[in-house]
C-alpha cells in the first residue's frame, strides 16, 4: 500500500504522469482541486480567507477571486504564509482523509498524491516514494507560453516563484525526465509502475 508523493514546477509533465498512474489504476488525489473544494463558497476555510484579505478577494459570485486573492499575496512572503497558514491544514486533513478512504477501500491500492507544493508544504510527511516531474525550465517556459498562451514575462515569474528545481530534485526518490518526447516520458512512467506494483 504505497503512498507516493508526485511533484514538479508549473509545466513540469506532473499531469501527464498523474493521469498515467491512474490509468495503470492508481488512486489519484488531487491537491489543486482539495484546494478548490475547501476554499468552496461557504467553507469555513474562504470564511477565514475573507476575514483577512477582506470582502474584494469574494467575487460576486460568493466564489474565491483568485487573480485578487493572487494579487494580495504574490511577492509578499508574509502575507503568503498568513494564507497558507489558513489553507494548509484544511487540504492535509482532507487529503489525508482521502488517503486513508482509499487504503480502507483497498488495502494494496497505489495512492498518488499530486502535489506542486511538496516542498514548501509536506516535504516531512511519512511519503513511501517522492517521484518528481522534471524538466529544464527553458522548456518549461517555452510550454507556458506555446501551449498556455502566457506571455514571457508572466511565464518566467510563475518559474521564479516556485521553489528551485535544485530543491526539488534534492529531496526526489525517483526523477522522471520529462524533456522528451510524450512516449517516452510515458515509457518511465510505466516503468515506475511495475516497480512499485511489484512492491
Amino acid at each position: 500500500m504505497p503512498l507516493i508523493a508526485l511533484t514538479g514546477g508549473i509545466a513540469s509533465g506532473k499531469s501527464t504522469i498523474a493521469a498515467r498512474l491512474a490509468e495503470h489504476g492508481a488512486e489519484v488525489v488531487d491537491a489543486d482541486r482539495i484546494v478548490r473544494e475547501v476554499q468552496a463558497p461557504g467553507s469555513p476555510v474562504l470564511a477565514r480567507i475573507e476575514e483577512e484579505f477582506g470582502a474584494e478577494v469574494i467575487g460576486v459570485d460568493g466564489a474565491l477571486d483568485r487573480a485578487a486573492l493572487g494579487a494580495k499575496v504574490f511577492g509578499d512572503d508574509e502575507r503568503l504564509a498568513v494564507l497558507n497558514g489558513i489553507v494548509h491544514p484544511a487540504v492535509r486533513a482532507e487529503s489525508q482523509r482521502r488517503f486513508d478512504a482509499a487504503f480502507a477501500a483497498d488495502p494494496d491500492a497505489v495512492v498518488v498524491y499530486d502535489v506542486p507544493l511538496l516542498v514548501e508544504a509536506r516535504v516531512d510527511d511519512p511519503w513511501d516514494l517522492i517521484v518528481v516531474a522534471h524538466a529544464p525550465a527553458s522548456e518549461r517556459l517555452r510550454r507556458l507560453v506555446e501551449l498556455r498562451g502566457m506571455d514571457e514575462a508572466s511565464a518566467q515569474a510563475r518559474i521564479d516563484a516556485q521553489v528551485s528545481d535544485d530543491r526539488r530534485l534534492a529531496i526526489a526518490d525517483v526523477v522522471i525526465d520529462t524533456a522528451g518526447t510524450l512516449e517516452t516520458t510515458l515509457g518511465h512512467v510505466d516503468e515506475l509502475w511495475e516497480r512499485v506494483s511489484a512492491r
